[in-house]
């Protein structure tokens, strides 16, 4: 792939990070769960995971479904779980802490920025969720945070491609990466009418659960979740996508 761009595939298991590596992705973002939008991974999946790719691997830190306002003792698990995922050897990691009022809050911030050790930090879709995106971008450049991951403070990057727009014309702050509803059609669109160089997929496919028995009677999370569906990466995706990004400038 052209080394101008990142394409990065966000992944929850080992299946998963062996597609997208072999599809092309050059850069992992790692969590659980990602069918609830993703949540902070195990050192035990990272260090595994680790063992079967070669490209970079950032990791998540979220530590529940929800909001990103977080209390004392939320925010002490993220801490916890940053320094266990940065000894088994994330790569990167991937925050967002906001405050009541939509800003992003400076000083969890600091902290976790600190607790990164000069590893790259990737300020995750909190930013969707801000009321001032010029303002949090700002601030993220003054933390040192690397790149934004966002979707334009829309459901998917096509909705809001007009603040990506004009977040990716800007220069010297954060790399804007465009996500939510990432694939190679959407990729083609987003090269045509943005200077956008970084794009965030999952590229993900349904396979059926080798479940013969199945208890019907029961739910063992979310009733409108399909307990015997799982969600996997596919390899053709991420290649569609890394094929355009392959082809000269």
């Amino acid at each position: 792939m052209n080394s101008d761009y990142i394409l990065e595939c966000c992944v929850d298991c080992v299946t998963s990070a062996r597609a997208a590596q072999n599809g092309g992705a050059n850069r992992l973002e790692l969590c659980s769960g990602l069918v609830i939008g993703g949540t902070t991974p195990t050192a035990g999946l990272l260090s595994s995971i680790k063992e079967n790719v070669t490209i970079p691997v950032y990791v998540l830190m979220r530590p529940r479904f929800g909001d990103f306002l977080y209390t004392e003792e939320e925010f002490d698990v993220i801490c916890r779980d940053l320094k266990l995922l940065s000894q088994a050897g994330a790569d990167g990691f991937v925050i967002g802490c906001l405050n009541p009022d939509g800003s992003l809050c400076r000083e969890q911030m600091e902290r976790l920025m600190t607790l990164c050790g000069g590893k790259p930090v990737t300020l995750h879709r909190a930013f969707d969720m801000c009321s001032d995106p010029y303002e949090a971008y700002e601030t993220a450049g003054t933390l040192g945070i690397s790149t934004i991951l966002t979707s334009g403070q829309r459901n998917t990057c096509l909705e809001g491609i007009d603040l990506l727009k004009r977040l990716s014309s800007r220069q010297g702050g954060p790399r804007i990466m465009a996500g939510s509803g990432v694939n190679a059609e959407v990729i083609t669109t987003l090269l045509a009418e943005t200077s956008l160089t970084a794009f965030h997929m999952s590229g993900k496919k349904v396979i059926k659960s080798a479940m013969i028995y199945r208890n019907e009677q029961v739910s063992m999370g979310a009733a409108d979740l399909d307990e015997y569906s799982i969600w996997q990466t596919d390899a053709a995706e991420i290649k569609k996508a890394a094929d355009l990004l392959c082809r000269p400038k």
